[in-house]
């Protein structure tokens, strides 16, 4: 189209996600099927009007309006003008946002079209002995769609020679004033909308013959377009007047067009704000939509990324259908249940469970490293002079990678059924968003409901609605968002749980803390269990480390001890949700207690503090030298006449002895009070050191091993041989790679060397109880490899194309694993035989 530059002519998709389970568009480049250059993407969705109000939370809260994909598309072209030199002044941005909207009118003049090409033949038979439909019957349906078809293609007739022909002096306020003035047409329109709504349906009901021709050229997405297009016009002379000097002989018009499109505005409100969250039904009831987010369902034993809509009276599952470039993105309806027929018993012994495949966690891991080092990437890049093109692409291959994660994560079941006998199933993340759409649900069947099934016509209308009516427009990926947004936390988040109050009588409560992580949420801490009380003391503090993390929740279960109440649709999980919250960490990070779970009454208290990961991971060497955390290694020792460290000794054997079994053992976190008491005992040499280790929790044992490893003044494998070990693990001949590594373990100093062998022999002993404490070697060396390898502050600032603590983190993370795992997969390695042979190369590093 004239005036929109090749490189502002391609609109991104919403979303481009190219496994099965949910596409993006099937058309490359801005070219359709036959390779003709294609209008821009325009999001025809209704729009939030100025006049509508601010909508609420489930809580209450306000929250902001999202803005149409459309009128996003619209200002990143604005942002993109601003930073191109050839456009300066504010009249070429007028330019933009008129071309842009040009673009859209001649989408909405052919939808028209396509809602009025049936409607001639439909009047010709009106008249026969034959009739499809009464003459009555299509002007209800039909009713003023010709005129307004009429009024928009004179409009663009004559918009477009203004901007074909653009210069400074070009006005178009007086076309936008007629447009606005010609809103009666549209006030005619909505009056009538709900009628030819409900008479369409009558007549594809009745009718076979309408009811193919409605499928093909009728449908309630296509009757909204008028009302959608109201709002849209308005907005864009909002943009309009914000790039039209206030001299300029079109801003009055403008302004007159504004004020007239406003006030119109003003007086449907009441009937359009209501549809951007309804749909009619045949009996003439709003079917309102309730919720709606993005769920993995397991289908056919794969897993598959959908758009679930939960409705008054029904549960709708849809993916996103494969539209070209230029055409509105549509839903296809996967299957629906009405709420009157869903329900969430178990099922027999006799059903099966759709098998589940979980990936190895480290693969997970991997993909989170990935994302890390994509985004420092990012973030470099955009500092470079010319780095805007490889952001591009550094931002699509973050986007497949996040998916990626956010398809293969969850893994907490969701089996809902249809009481006539099909049972579907998702997986999620989190049980906090397993709670929330399960209570959704029930209090929706609280109501006297009643079944319903769906005519291809009706369900057509109701996927086709789907796309306006949605509050959750993006699959939830950093990509996704704008880069103004709020940026996350990294590094580690220490929480205590004081204490819970307003338990009407005893319970069993225990409290478990969710943060959100590359777009979904995991569990992360889990206080002990109480039994029989109604003031539960916890005091347990823990360390939570936050990747880009912005929320915390915080739920309170009521633990089951009766074995006989499994429930497998909830894999085994019968402990109830008594009460949960949700916080946003940098509004909440400074108080130190809340009221929570408003749902019963239940006040938990509890405080935060947050460290950076810049801070949170500098080595810092201990004041005092007595003790032996944030000492060197040698030092201890030295000091304690041993060849290993006590305390690494100590824990040790603790682990192999009552926590080798443990599921999760030096992944799952300690209570950081038991690891600071710990940590205490063995600094001050404590008699009674013994006991507490045999009394201790088993993951606060394991927390005080790895605290004591990541307090080390310099890691383990030495600030001056990292270097070396990133260089050798890189290798790619076998037998190069073999030499290297043996000869930068010999070249340990010996107390650095003996030890770690010694931890290596124990994490080998604990891999080998895989199947039973789901640790692999892979599992370890990602838990271990940047504790025993980061180097110490004084190297990383060495390191002059590294700027933080956090970008080397992202950048050598990977590497640091792969080191400790080589070694973790090697045969097993003796101290004095790696000493004795002198067979390998022995350059000095």
């Amino acid at each position: 189209l004239p005036g929109i530059s090749p490189s502002l002519s391609r609109c991104p998709p919403d979303f481009n996600y190219n496994t099965d389970g949910y596409e993006g568009d099937g058309a490359e480049d801005g070219k359709s099927q036959d390779g003709s250059e294609t209008l821009p993407y325009i999001d025809e969705s209704p729009t939030m009007s100025p006049q509508l109000c601010t909508p609420q939370g489930p809580d209450g809260e306000m929250v902001s309006p999202t803005p149409p994909e459309g009128l996003l598309w619209h200002r990143a072209c604005v942002r993109a003008c601003m930073h191109n030199g050839d456009i300066e002044k504010g009249l070429e941005m007028k330019k933009l946002v008129l071309s842009g909207f040009l673009a859209s009118e001649e989408i909405y003049i052919n939808q028209l079209e396509a809602l009025l090409l049936p409607m001639r033949p439909l009047k010709a038979t009106a008249t026969t002995s034959q009739p499809v439909l009464t003459i009555q019957q299509v002007e209800t349906i039909f009713y003023k769609i010709q005129d307004i078809f009429e009024i928009h293609k004179e409009f663009y007739d004559a918009l477009l020679p203004n901007i074909q022909q653009w210069d400074e002096k070009v006005t178009v306020g007086h076309l936008f004033q007629k447009l606005a003035s010609q809103l009666g047409v549209y006030k005619a329109f909505v009056d009538n909308y709900k009628v030819a709504l409900e008479t369409a349906e009558k007549c594809s009901q009745a009718n076979g013959q309408f009811q193919k021709i409605s499928e093909v050229n009728l449908c309630g997405a296509l009757l909204y377009k008028p009302i959608d297009r109201v709002t849209r016009s308005t907005l864009v002379l909002h943009d309009l007047l914000k790039h039209t000097p206030k001299d300029h002989p079109d801003f009055p018009l403008l302004q007159d067009a504004l004020r007239i499109s406003q006030n119109f505005l003003s007086s449907i409100n009441e009937e359009i704000d209501p549809r951007r969250t309804a749909v009619t039904t045949p009996k003439g009831e709003a079917r309102q939509l309730v919720k709606d987010g993005f769920l993995v369902e397991v289908s056919e034993s794969s897993r598959k990324l959908r758009h679930v809509f939960l409705f008054t009276d029904l549960l709708l599952c849809a993916k996103m259908k494969k539209t070209s470039v230029g055409r509105q993105q549509q839903y296809e309806c996967k299957w629906y249940i009405p709420l009157a027929d869903l329900t969430f018993q178990t099922l027999d012994d006799s059903d099966s469970c759709p098998s589940i495949q979980i990936l190895p966690e480290h693969e997970i891991e991997e993909m989170k490293i990935k994302i890390s080092v994509l985004k420092s990437d990012i973030q470099k890049e955009k500092k470079a002079p010319k780095g805007q093109s490889r952001v591009e692409r550094l931002r699509k291959k973050m986007n497949e990678q996040e998916s990626w994660l956010l398809l293969h994560s969850p893994t907490i079941p969701f089996r809902i059924h249809n009481k006539h006998g099909k049972s579907y199933q998702f997986l999620l993340s989190s049980d906090y968003e397993r709670s929330e759409w399960r209570e959704s649900i029930q209090k929706l069947q609280k109501k006297d409901l009643q079944t319903c099934v769906l005519s291809s016509v009706e369900l057509q209308v109701l996927t086709s609605s789907c796309f306006k009516l949605r509050t959750v427009h993006n699959i939830p990926v950093t990509s996704n968002k704008d880069d103004e947004e709020t940026p996350g936390l990294y590094g580690f988040l220490h929480v205590i749980v004081h204490s819970a109050k307003g338990f009407k009588e005893s319970a069993n409560p225990y409290c478990t803390l969710e943060v959100d992580s590359y777009g979904y949420f995991v569990s992360k801490a889990k206080t002990r269990a109480f039994r029989d009380t109604t003031e539960p003391q916890w005091n347990e503090e823990f360390e939570i480390e936050l990747e880009g993390s912005q929320y915390l929740r915080i739920l309170c279960y009521e633990k089951c001890y009766d074995k006989s109440m499994l429930n497998k649709d909830d894999n085994e999980i019968v402990d109830k949700i008594m009460g949960k919250v949700h916080l946003w960490l940098l509004r909440a990070m400074p108080y130190t207690s809340a009221v929570l779970f408003v749902h019963r009454q239940i006040k938990v208290e509890f405080s935060m503090k947050f460290t950076s990961r810049d801070l949170s991971l500098k080595r810092t060497p201990s004041k005092k030298q007595s003790g032996v955390f944030g000492v060197k290694i040698n030092v201890v020792t030295k000091r304690e006449r041993s060849k290993v460290p006590y305390i690494v000794r100590q824990c040790i054997e603790e682990v192999e002895k009552r926590g080798i079994d443990e599921v999760g053992i030096y992944r799952i976190s300690g209570v950081a009070t038991d690891i600071q008491a710990l940590k205490t005992a063995f600094d001050t040499n404590t008699k009674d050191i013994l006991v507490m280790l045999s009394d201790m929790d088993i993951n606060a044992i394991a927390g005080t091993l790895k605290l004591y490893f990541r307090e080390l003044p310099e890691p383990l494998l030495t600030d001056r041989l990292y270097p070396a070990f990133m260089e050798g693990i890189a290798l790619s001949d076998p037998a190069a790679k073999e030499n290297c590594m043996m000869h930068l373990l010999r070249s340990l100093p010996d107390p650095n060397l003996m030890t770690f062998l010694i931890l290596l022999e124990h994490l080998k002993r604990v891999a080998e109880k895989e199947p039973i404490n789901k640790m692999s070697l892979h599992n370890l060396a990602t838990v271990f490899g940047p504790t025993l390898l980061r180097p110490s502050e004084s190297e990383i600032t060495k390191a002059q194309h590294i700027t933080s603590a956090s970008d080397i983190w992202s950048h050598d993370v990977m590497a640091q694993v792969q080191v400790l795992l080589y070694y973790l997969q090697h045969p097993p390695i003796s101290f004095a035989e790696l000493k004795r042979n002198t067979l390998y190369f022995s350059t000095d590093v």
